[in-house]
């Protein structure tokens, strides 16, 4: 038996052509459909015609008159035996140069980007990388988690998860994803496992300029980054415990004292930001909105602690309350999330102590969603 001959099984139905070898006692038949099955020699017979149902087999002899009971009396196995199924080889993934370091992200597509205040959305795991990704996306229920996703992407492919309406905004609030990178088949670096929490503001899925062009799509997407080039980004999800303890560390400083130390933290962190984002706010009718989740105001949190994000939040809230000052029965709505309610107590402490005469409530839901506050100038 040498490569180039046609073979079929003895055991199973099928066959195909020798293309090599594994070792003395391990023959590939590659099948018509390219793929290469390892098989035992014994397991195969050379034969002279393509039919590899009916085939006449070399038996290296003399040709003999065919013995009925040969076949007969060859021991069967069952079409169950879970030995006796071919193994076929698995394709190489396809890798890219540079793609060793680690990229994720979790995409919200508009089916319709033309009919924002209709269309429903789509998600996908995109994996950016030459590494395979065993995943599960979670999703929060007050103080419990359930499964909302799992599975597995292959290397530098995107994988289609689920489709949602807006009326499931509100409980697709918190997420955490899980990663496992891995290779097949082959050696491979160790990368640490990916665990992330992040927070989707169902406000941004209201406003067209939340989904932006890309690389993955042709479509504007919103794509919420899990870990690019092995490096996580900060998490936006913030232990309110923890804030409160670094809050009130100073458990003797005045409310003017602890504003003025917030105001100088603020003033110094955006002394050292050259590309922050601008604060963003536009005017729907008489009203202003300005919106204070983190990864609406900065770039990137990358070296900030809670404190130092908490700080910036609320250096914003109140350069926009003092630069409407002096328009009095201005509404302003600064949307806050519900998240922890951190962000909003401090708001309210402010409201309190240091702009009295300022009149608050609830913003309206149906035009903001939960987590906004109406402040109205006096």
């Amino acid at each position: 038996m040498k490569i180039g001959d046609k073979v079929r099984f003895l055991s199973e139905t099928g066959g195909g052509v020798v293309a090599g070898y594994q070792g003395k006692n391990i023959v590939l038949v590659e099948d018509e459909d390219g793929f290469q099955i390892p098989t035992p020699v014994s397991e195969v017979v050379v034969v002279e015609t393509d039919d590899y149902n009916i085939a006449k087999v070399h038996t290296g002899e003399l040709k003999k008159k065919p013995n009925t009971q040969s076949s007969q009396n060859t021991p069967q196995k069952t079409e169950d035996d879970p030995a006796d199924r071919p193994v076929t080889f698995r394709k190489p993934a396809v890798e890219r140069k540079g793609g060793d370091a680690l990229s994720a992200y979790i995409a919200f597509v508009p089916i319709d980007i033309k009919e924002m205040t209709k269309t429903r959305f789509e998600t996908y795991f995109i994996n950016d990388s030459n590494y395979y990704m065993s995943f599960t996306m979670m999703m929060a229920e007050g103080a419990s988690w359930s499964l909302y996703e799992k599975g597995e992407v292959e290397p530098n492919t995107k994988l289609f998860l689920n489709e949602f309406g807006r009326e499931d905004l509100n409980q697709l609030e918190r997420f955490c994803v899980q990663i496992l990178p891995y290779k097949r088949d082959k050696g491979f670096m160790l990368k640490p496992a990916v665990d992330i929490q992040f927070r989707i503001d169902p406000v941004k899925f209201y406003k067209l300029h939340t989904f932006a062009d890309n690389d993955f799509f042709e479509t504007p997407a919103l794509i919420h980054t899990l870990i690019e080039n092995d490096q996580q980004p900060k998490p936006l999800v913030i232990d309110a415990k923890k804030l409160k303890q670094q809050m009130y560390a100073n458990p003797g400083a005045t409310d003017t004292a602890d504003v003025t130390e917030r105001q100088g933290m603020v003033r110094r962190y955006e002394a050292s930001q050259s590309k922050s984002k601008p604060m963003p706010r536009h005017q729907q009718t008489d009203v202003v909105v300005v919106d204070l989740h983190a990864s609406e105001l900065l770039e990137t949190t990358a070296g900030m602690t809670p404190t130092d994000i908490l700080n910036y939040q609320l250096g914003v809230f109140h350069k926009t309350l003092e630069q409407y000052k002096s328009k009095k029965g201005q509404k302003i709505v600064f949307i806050h999330g519900k998240g922890e309610g951190v962000l909003r107590q401090a708001i309210v402490r402010d409201l309190r102590y240091r702009y009295k005469s300022y009149p608050y409530q609830d913003a309206s839901f149906q035009e903001y969603g939960y987590g906004a506050t109406q402040v109205t100038i006096r």
